[in-house]
């Protein structure tokens, strides 16, 4: 990756696609998102650091099960007041909203699995019922 030269270290589109792995149209969605609000140098998007940063948490939210909206929300709270309880606390909020889904996944992943063991069972049981009386039909 090569920054673009200025004062400040910026990035085009298509060094943070390769840099991210992803495509430049996810990343236009995200600006279409209101998430990424790169500079414009005619039709050019000029993302700075902080923009960088901005990506690579929204990718690091979705793997997490964060929304656009939930990260958004985020987003707004930081840069209405980088120091407030209110988004420490939303955060928590957020936080533990995604760790109760993830449990509550969790348990539906065991119980499907139960249950796909015993169908897993029941045929193999079966199978070997039939083998026992017709050992010639496969």
């Amino acid at each position: 990756m090569r920054p673009m030269q200025t004062t400040e270290t910026t990035y085009s589109i298509s060094d943070l696609a390769k840099e991210f792995d992803i495509t430049t149209r996810s990343i236009r969605f995200y600006e279409d998102q209101g998430l990424l609000k790169p500079k414009r140098r005619g039709q050019t998007r000029i993302y700075n650091l902080q923009e960088r940063v901005r990506l690579k948490l929204i990718l690091r939210g979705k793997r997490l099960g964060f929304s656009l909206a939930e990260t958004g929300r985020l987003f707004d709270l930081y840069d209405a007041d980088r120091s407030s309880r209110t988004q420490l606390h939303t955060m928590l909020e957020l936080v533990e909203e995604k760790k109760a889904d993830l449990q509550q996944q969790m348990d539906d992943i065991r119980i499907i699995m139960m249950e796909l063991n015993s169908a897993e069972t029941q045929c193999l049981d079966a199978l070997n019922e039939l083998a026992k009386s017709d050992p010639q039909d496969d």
